[in-house]
């Protein structure tokens, strides 16, 4: 019996450490902030063993990782990370050379305006794609990864029978982590990833390319809001239209809710649109003028299964939309 106890103790152990090494690899290519990482294993860890086994485990899935090789976070970010892991493993183990060699690599290396950040999805893939380091760059806000477009790929990773098989129509993809993800796991006949911004098509252009994805399946097509006709829609014969984090300037939404309008008059589509609600006036008067256009909506409601790393404490909300 006392066997038994001491090998189902080690199995949970096992289990600990393996869940805890990927979220130390999940928040650092998704370059999360530092606070959120699972510092606490590891002081737990190190009072117990003063073995540096775990620090260089954490160090194989992250700055050693293949992935990082590829594509990896910002120099800074990196710089960070491996100081904080040091000042760990001064506190608690002895010297690991492969942790200082790391470090040795990002000291010296230059600042950019750009880094990757890699989404890791169940199965182990990473949706990675290159983003702006600054939240707002290029007088747009659709060079970095928005929590709405996290959410709505959580919720879309739990419902991929609206997507397998169907042509989708993405509007304000901004650097396309959503759209990747549907595509990558949902199996749609056709997305259409579509934007406006000139320097964010430059980019979604190259992270649909960066995650293997070709036409004609998959295709990014400039489109304003303002100018897309009826014919266009219907040219796309969108079966489902997803946006993430477009109801944000209330100057924009009186020409998203138009669009909204056209769209659900040529088409049957099935239309979803999922917000991080920053501000309550904003984000009610997007609701009272999709009222006035005679358009309804019911709030998507249940929890969604927690693959990417976000700030949880974000109010985000996924409507359905309806005439």
């Amino acid at each position: 019996m006392e066997h038994c106890d001491q090998s189902q103790t080690s199995d949970r152990e096992t289990l600990n450490k393996t869940a805890v090494l990927r979220d130390f690899q999940v928040s650092f290519f998704a370059m999360s902030r530092l606070v959120s990482f699972p510092w606490t294993f590891l002081e737990k860890e190190l009072e117990s063993n003063k073995s540096s086994d775990l620090i260089l485990d954490i160090l194989k899935q992250t700055c050693l990782h293949s992935l990082c090789r590829k594509f990896p976070p910002s120099v800074r970010f990196r710089r960070l990370f491996l100081s904080e892991l040091i000042r760990w493993e001064a506190a608690g183990c002895d010297p690991l050379d492969e942790l200082y060699d790391a470090l040795a690599e990002v000291v010296g290396a230059e600042d950019t305006t750009e880094c990757y950040k890699s989404y890791i999805l169940p199965g182990g893939d990473a949706v990675s794609l290159l983003e702006n380091v600054a939240l707002i760059s290029e007088g747009t806000t659709g060079l970095v990864t928005w929590e709405a477009a996290l959410y709505l790929a959580e919720w879309a990773l739990d419902h991929q029978q609206v997507f397998t098989g169907r042509t989708v129509l993405e509007l304000g993809s901004g650097v396309g982590l959503t759209g990747v993800t549907i595509c990558r796991s949902c199996s749609p006949n056709r997305f259409v990833f579509s934007d406006c911004h000139s320097s964010v098509l430059h980019k979604l252009r190259s992270n649909v390319q960066l995650n293997g994805l070709t036409e004609p399946t998959v295709s990014v097509e400039e489109m304003d809001w303002t100018a897309a006709t009826e014919e266009r829609i219907k040219r796309i014969g969108p079966d489902v239209v997803i946006a993430a984090d477009v109801v944000y300037d209330p100057d924009v939404v009186g020409s998203l809710v138009k669009l909204l309008s056209k769209i659900l008059s040529c088409s049957s589509a099935e239309v979803f649109i999922c917000s991080t609600i920053r501000n309550q006036e904003t984000y009610g008067g997007f609701k009272q003028q999709l009222e006035t256009a005679g358009i309804s909506h019911r709030v998507m409601t249940g929890a969604v299964s927690h693959v990417f790393p976000y700030n949880r404490a974000s109010s985000i909300e996924l409507i359905q939309l309806y005439t």
